[in-house]
């Protein structure tokens, strides 16, 4: 995380805006139809707006969510069309994975391009390059929530309270499970009581 803070802000975008009390919730690897709908409806509870890293095959299988999260305020990102092992794959193969899935998210926002975040945040110097050269953003995060690791919610939350977010911070979670959800159901609240708004990384 380090080294790529210290690529240009328009390559590889780690944090976000800190001019207002914001933080940035990221949703990866959806839509998941056991749980991102509940996710869908704590967010909008709190007048909350994200972002969700869509893989394109889980779009494509569950083409009403997407539409859901569009039309509920949200912006889609590009997490791969299958979500595969990036560091497996050869150049061209990364590349196919980005093109396809942004043809699946433009059918649904009429957006061209999207912010891409990589499976698993594996990512090459070729890669970037390319990225860079077609004037597209790598999209990673500031603040890992580690909801992927099978700890018990409480836990979790419990340390975000020790180890507070701030203004800026883009955090990293995922729909692919109930965790986020009931971390979220916790902290959420809290985080508006000290003056926070949660908003979607700008398109």
């Amino acid at each position: 995380m380090q080294l790529l803070r210290c690529l240009p802000h328009g390559v590889v975008s780690t944090r976000a805006p800190r001019e207002q009390k914001s933080l940035y919730l990221t949703f990866d690897d959806g839509p998941h139809p056991d749980h991102t709908p509940a996710l869908l409806e704590l967010l909008r509870a709190y007048g909350a707006k994200a972002t969700f890293f869509l893989i394109g095959r889980e779009a494509e299988r569950y083409p009403q969510l997407v539409e859901r999260i569009v039309e509920e305020g949200h912006v889609l990102g590009n997490h791969s069309y299958s979500h595969p092992m990036f560091d497996a794959l050869t150049h061209t193969e990364q590349w196919v994975e980005v093109e396809r899935t942004d043809e699946v998210l433009s059918s649904f926002d009429g957006r061209q391009y999207h912010g891409f975040r990589p499976p698993r945040g594996v990512f090459s110097l070729l890669l970037t390059l390319r990225f860079a050269l077609s004037r597209r953003q790598l999209t990673y995060w500031s603040y890992d929530t580690l909801d992927y690791q099978g700890r018990e919610p409480d836990e979790l939350a419990n340390r975000l309270r020790a180890q507070p977010p701030r203004a800026g911070d883009v955090m990293l979670m995922h729909d692919d499970s109930d965790c986020s959800l009931r971390m979220l159901e916790q902290l959420l609240p809290e985080w508006m009581e000290h003056g926070f708004t949660f908003r979607a990384l700008p398109a």
